[in-house]
């Protein structure tokens, strides 16, 4: 559909400021409403200050470095990049990235449920496999990556790692001094959340990311906003995953969704999340 044919939906006038940590934009091996900066425009227009580009197929921490202030990139590892790749890692820390998202289409776990209703946003785009959990260890090749984010203190995020995984990954994470640690959509149904992993990622200190595609894309009983009553909303952050251009582009989506988060938490914890706990995850 095109840009045009979608209806703005005014915002709240409280979202200002506002951080997201997950939009994706063109280029892309999968259709994008927009390009980084007309991304990062639309984003602006609706109260965002601080965005961040994500990209399946690798970095877009130099995309980033040329699409403005308060524009943010990262690196996702997949077997595009190398999977476990220090030295991808250190160049996008060196190059101003602040994130660092563990594989998502090349998961064992995204393969696994690649046909499961959330995940056909990515039909038609494939990658090889990354391992990172064996028999519920970490592999040993993701210790020398876990060193590089935490020299860096960048954020680290599950990707489309298990529930369970995650707990494995990031257990190794706060061992290797990781302080700023990301579930990504948790509640998607191919990821398999539990309480028994909410309560090992509360005791470290985990951040779960609340998200706008997800809720557009899962069923009622997997909404991203019901963790603002199992987990605690000190712990909660926002990345909203829009881009697809098959779905709803921010100006369309974003103003519902966060009258429903309002709706939950209240006014004051809402632009928390959105703004303050947000920004303080991405940034020293």
């Amino acid at each position: 559909m095109p840009e045009e044919m979608y209806a703005v939906v005014p915002v709240p006038d409280w979202a200002t400021g506002m951080t997201d940590l997950h939009a994706h934009a063109a280029p892309s091996l999968l259709p994008r409403h927009g390009d980084d900066v007309q991304t990062v425009a639309a984003e602006r227009s609706l109260g965002f200050t601080t965005v961040v580009l994500k990209s399946h197929e690798g970095s877009t921490v130099e995309r980033a470095a040329i699409a403005g202030d308060g524009v943010y990139g990262g690196i996702v590892l997949n077997s595009a990049i190398g999977g476990a790749n220090p030295d991808a890692v250190e160049v996008a820390a060196r190059l101003g990235g602040r994130m660092v998202w563990m594989p998502t289409v090349s998961s064992r776990t995204h393969q696994a449920g690649a046909a499961s209703p959330e995940l056909r946003v990515h039909q038609g785009f494939e990658l090889g496999p990354v391992d990172v959990v064996d028999d519920g260890v970490l592999r040993p090749e993701w210790h020398d990556v876990l060193d590089v984010v935490a020299a860096h203190d960048l954020v680290l995020a599950s990707g489309h790692l298990s529930a369970d995984e995650t707990v494995v990954l990031f257990r190794a994470a706060g061992q290797h001094g990781v302080r700023r640690l990301m579930v990504n959509h948790p509640m998607m149904a191919f990821l398999s959340w539990s309480s028994a992993a909410a309560e090992v990622l509360e005791r470290l200190d985990v951040r779960l990311e609340l998200g706008i595609l997800p809720d557009l894309l899962g069923d009622a009983d997997h909404a991203s906003l019901l963790l603002t009553a199992t987990y605690p909303t000190s712990l909660l952050v926002f990345g909203g995953d829009l881009g697809h251009a098959h779905h709803a582009p921010p100006a369309q989506a974003m103003g519902p969704w966060l009258r429903r988060l309002e709706a939950r938490v209240g006014e004051p914890v809402a632009r928390r999340i959105m703004t303050t706990q947000t920004e303080e995850l991405l940034l020293p």
